[in-house]
């Protein structure tokens, strides 16, 4: 037989073919190939984008990265993201899409908000994390700021260390910037100065100083 490549997909082999496709080893990454095309198609590819969003966290996945790596075009992955995004804007779920700058990424619903109050109400403040405790000082100190602003500032997104910071009533929101756009800024609670068995944002130990000609001479010694 010949070309046996010409009925790999949509044919029904014979035994004898089925033994030649067997012991022709030059064929088996066209097969491969073909298996994940079928996982990939548009039935499944939902739940794929599903999970590889929730694989990426808080980080989320910039649109052409999700592209390149679910091998489909930008606009088709845009359908698929739009798709999901339909999807869990039912009330059914407490979870939602969000993009921000074409990032996307799975976050909670206002509406757990209460809830999660609640779940996080007797949980220990020693218990945060190093990333929780980073964006609370820096709200602490440069308190009235902005999402924007804290993320400029780590270098990482903020979104989701915020909800739960408000989830935990260590933050609220304090009105909205003039900034362009109007964002929420934020600021520390009472709840964060008993926490931190604080007085007043005085008692904050000062940031250390740095001089930055000391410091050139001692990157050249």
């Amino acid at each position: 037989m010949t070309n046996l490549e010409e009925y790999i997909v949509g044919y029904e082999m014979s035994k004898e073919e089925i033994e030649a496709f067997d012991n022709n080893p030059s064929l088996v990454t066209k097969v491969e190939k073909i298996k994940r095309q079928e996982v990939a198609e548009p039935g499944n590819i939902e739940a794929i984008v599903e999970g590889l969003l929730y694989i990426v966290g808080d980080d989320g996945v910039k649109l052409e990265q999700l592209a390149l790596t679910i091998d489909r075009s930008l606009e088709d992955t845009e359908v698929i993201l739009q798709n999901i995004q339909n999807k869990y804007a039912s009330e059914i779920y407490g979870i939602e899409l969000v993009a921000y700058g074409k990032n996307y990424k799975f976050i909670s619903k206002k509406e757990i908000y209460p809830y999660a109050q609640e779940l996080f109400h007797t949980v220990k403040q020693n218990t945060l994390s190093q990333s929780a405790l980073e964006t609370l000082a820096i709200i602490a100190y440069k308190q009235p700021i902005t999402r924007i602003e804290i993320e400029e500032l780590r270098g990482v997104g903020a979104d989701m260390m915020l909800r739960k910071l408000l989830a935990r009533n260590l933050i609220k929101e304090a009105g909205r910037s003039d900034a362009p756009g109007r964002p929420i800024l934020y600021e520390v609670t009472d709840e964060f100065m008993d926490s931190f068995k604080l007085y007043t944002l005085n008692e904050l130990p000062d940031l250390p100083e740095y001089n930055s000609d000391e410091e050139n001479e001692n990157l050249f010694e």
